[in-house]
């Protein structure tokens, strides 16, 4: 009996050593899938933030509108909305500089109606007096300037205005007489700050800066009003084509201002044989893409935005000799 009762023990104990054996191999395997199921759902993730290319400017507004949204979301509170507006192919000076502002106004009349609900409590900040008038009040054609009739596209509405700068020759040898400071002309009841296409100027953008400085001051210590640059040309102030010999607060700036924006939206443009576009739909990456005569293709994907010049003369000239080999 008690042989039959060891006999039974090592029958039963066999099965629980297998159990045992088996069980760090399950576990690992648990862990294994788990990973897996993380890696789906960051891909998964991923993709659903790959923003197609728009297919047409009432597509890239929407697009504009909700990668700012999201930006806010997320606390940004220094934003850039940057698109060509003579097509979304084209790059700076494929248009007439004053044409290109008009385009503009038509496009952030079109992209600020996302927030219409609060326009109360949003401000939105022209280059100069003169831009804001032509916006609330429009503009009669003017063939010697080479510009069309210009609908007041912002008469009636409920935003609040003001401008940056009052044009002065004396602003780049950095005499004040007669400068305008954009922080004066704050309510206190912000929530939202747009500046309209500071670039025409490169005392615009400065004055964006002394704006943020002042609002940080205001929140002491707390989030500022965010400020979103509409089409205001960073690359210009980025890749050093305002020398600092010649510009020292743009080169300033460059070094301690510009990089703190969040880039919500961006369509860079490159022409020529090895052509492509750079395209960028937060909170999605920025996505390279080369144009060829084989079509329009995603090359790469990355999650800061690219170096200019890299793309120009690395990244596109090697896909198309890809795409030519094919």
């Amino acid at each position: 009996m008690a042989a039959a009762t060891s006999c039974s023990a090592h029958v039963q104990s066999q099965p629980l050593r297998q159990q045992q054996q088996q069980r760090p191999r399950q576990r690992r395997a648990a862990v294994a899938a788990a990973q897996r199921r993380v890696l789906v759902c960051r891909a998964a993730k991923q993709q659903a933030h790959t923003t197609p290319f728009p297919s047409d400017y009432n597509a890239a507004v929407r697009q504009a509108q909700a990668a700012v949204q999201a930006a806010l979301a997320d606390g940004a509170t220094l934003i850039e909305v940057e698109f060509p507006t003579a097509s979304l192919t084209a790059v700076a000076g494929d248009a007439e500089g004053a044409n290109e502002m008009t385009y503009s106004l038509q496009y952030l009349r079109q992209f600020m109606r996302a927030w219409q609900p609060e326009a109360a409590t949003t401000r939105i900040f022209f280059p100069d007096q003169k831009e804001m008038q032509v916006a609330l009040r429009g503009k009669a054609m003017d063939p010697n300037a080479g510009s069309w009739t210009i609908d007041p596209v912002f008469d009636g509405s409920s935003f609040k205005f003001g401008y940056l700068m009052k044009p002065n020759a004396f602003l780049d040898m950095g005499i004040t007489i007669g400068k305008v400071n954009a922080a004066d002309q704050l309510t206190g009841s912000e929530q939202l700050i747009v500046a309209a296409y500071p670039h025409f100027n490169p005392q615009e953008m400065l004055e964006v800066a002394e704006l943020h400085t002042a609002l940080k001051a205001k929140a002491k210590g707390g989030a500022p009003c965010p400020i979103v640059t509409f089409n205001a040309e960073l690359d210009r102030i980025r890749t050093g084509y305002y020398p600092k010999l010649f510009y020292p607060k743009i080169g300033k700036i460059a070094e301690s201002f510009i990089p703190d924006f969040t880039t919500a939206y961006y369509i860079k443009n490159f022409k020529g044989a090895t052509g492509g576009a750079i395209f960028r739909c937060y909170p999605g990456p920025f996505q390279i893409f080369s144009r060829t005569r084989e079509g329009f293709s995603l090359v790469e994907e990355r999650q800061e935005m690219p170096s200019l010049k890299e793309v120009a003369l690395e990244v596109l000239p090697r896909a198309a000799a890809a795409a030519a080999r094919r």
